[in-house]
């Protein structure tokens, strides 16, 4: 788009100015277009007299805009008004966003705010209590309770009862042995009109309402992905039980829950990584959903297999900021095998960021014990498909150079050599034709020579000492 200063340059200012919107030149009416022609160039020199730094979608928000009204911004969340929520979270929004390119230092640590964290979590935790199915099925109860009773409380007492409040059925006493089956029996009978019995509630949401709060849902789960970017709510969010458990029990359920909001709590999470201990859904801080470890791991697993790119792209990126830090391990090398694999799967995938987030989980992965590396190397197509990323090559050169980095850490386990002696010639064309990487195969190819016996020891399937 031609910035509003660039106008008039052209033709040495004698072409006439854009038009605006309105009545278009060339009307029946005369005088209106010379009027309509007149306000125009008087837009047009205006525009071209304003200062450039008015120029542009640009929307300024005063810093202590959040401190004088945060205390209003918790309470029209919490209260739940259609109106108040709608201002509250729009406001949220714009003083959350940040462009790339912007070097704002006035950005307000928004999670330090009392209550609005616990706030905007709420209003997820209100959407996902409702978020059910269309047509729920209902399943019969077995009541037993008051079975030889004449009314039960269950509401049989609508058929064994006429509108006059007289007996149906003469003969059935309270001491008489009728049973719940005879009386479902009668309940089949006109039951249409009887649609203020129904189960269901009498103040559930209809489909506008439920489409209102699915998208109140989305909005605050998009301001705490906003502010999942600042560094000064990054601690605080990441020791905030109640947030990890919203956004874990998010990605659980991703396949029937609302696309954008599995997003944005995906890259909640990954944001908060590398300050994101496991431990903290078994400790003693006070638990909302009852997540576990293990669940959160599953919830990460499963979205590692999903079909969307930037799904597993992004947990593939969370499974190697999570394995840095050495308390989470535990957790996690349970399931190394199948992270191997599926991590293989995307390195054959020709996107080039799929390839990035495997290649970059895998390098966090081989430094972590012998086990992994060992897995590693025995993982079928695994060494193939990282000699691939790096001929290929990446467009990235410091893929390629983890991709060679994660061949060094295998080789320096005794057991692979066996395993890497097969692609000694692919060692060798690389070491000499790719002289950024030629340091790293110069190593790799020494710990598969450095000893006299070890292709005829490989051969054997022993290793001389």
């Amino acid at each position: 788009m031609q910035k509003r200063s660039e106008q008039g340059k052209s033709g040495g200012g004698a072409s006439a100015p854009t038009p605006k919107r309105g009545r278009p030149f060339g009307s029946s009416n005369s005088s209106a277009a010379a009027a309509a022609a007149a306000a125009a160039a008087a837009a047009a020199a205006a525009d071209t007299a304003a200062p450039s730094n008015l120029l542009g979608p640009s929307l300024h928000v005063h810093s202590s805009f959040a401190d004088q009204n945060n205390k209003r911004i918790v309470l029209a969340i919490q209260s739940g008004l259609k109106s108040e929520l709608t201002w509250a979270l729009n406001t949220l929004t714009l003083l959350s966003f940040k462009e790339k390119e912007d070097m704002r230092k006035d950005a307000t640590p928004l999670a330090k705010i009392p209550g609005l964290l616990d706030a905007l979590l709420q209003v997820i935790d209100d959407w996902r209590d409702i978020a059910l199915s269309k047509e729920p099925i209902r399943t019969p109860r077995v009541r037993t309770l008051g079975a030889n009773s004449l009314v039960t409380g269950f509401g049989n007492e609508y058929e064994v009862l006429g509108s006059n409040g007289t007996l149906l059925y003469p003969g059935l006493g309270s001491g008489s042995s009728v049973t719940e089956a005879v009386v479902q029996k009668n309940m089949s009978k006109s039951r249409s009109s009887d649609w203020w019995f129904d189960e269901d509630g009498l103040f559930n949401l209809d489909e506008e309402g439920r489409a209102e709060k699915q998208q109140c849902a989305v909005a605050a789960s998009n301001i705490i992905r906003n502010f999942s970017f600042m560094p000064d709510n990054e601690v605080i969010m990441a020791q905030h039980r109640h947030c990890l458990e919203t956004v874990f029990q998010c990605i659980e359920d991703h396949v029937k829950e609302d696309e954008e909001l599995v997003t944005n709590a995906l890259e909640t999470i990954v944001n908060l990584a590398p300050f994101l201990d496991l431990r903290i859904f078994s400790s003693s801080k006070p638990s909302y959903i009852k997540i576990t470890e293990k669940r959160a791991v599953q919830a990460i697993m499963g979205m590692l297999g999903s079909a969307v790119k930037s799904w597993h792209c992004a947990a593939a990126e969370l499974l190697g900021r999570l394995i840095i830090n050495p308390d989470n391990e535990p957790f996690l090398l349970p399931f190394v095998s199948q992270i191997h694999k599926r991590l293989i799967d995307l390195l054959s995938l020709p996107a080039f960021d799929a390839q990035a987030a495997a290649v970059g989980a895998l390098y966090n992965l081989a430094e972590v014990n012998m086990d992994c590396r060992l897995k590693l190397a025995n993982e079928r197509w695994a060494i193939d498909r990282l000699l691939k990323v790096i001929k290929a090559p990446h467009p990235v050169p410091e893929i390629c150079r983890k991709a060679a980095m994660i061949l060094e850490s295998l080789v320096s386990e005794p057991q692979n050599r066996a395993l890497l002696l097969a692609y000694e010639n692919a060692f060798a064309e690389i070491l000499f034709s790719d002289g950024r990487y030629s340091d790293t195969f110069a190593r790799i190819l020494y710990e598969l020579t450095s000893r006299p016996s070890n292709k005829v020891a490989a051969a054997r399937g022993v290793w001389g000492m």
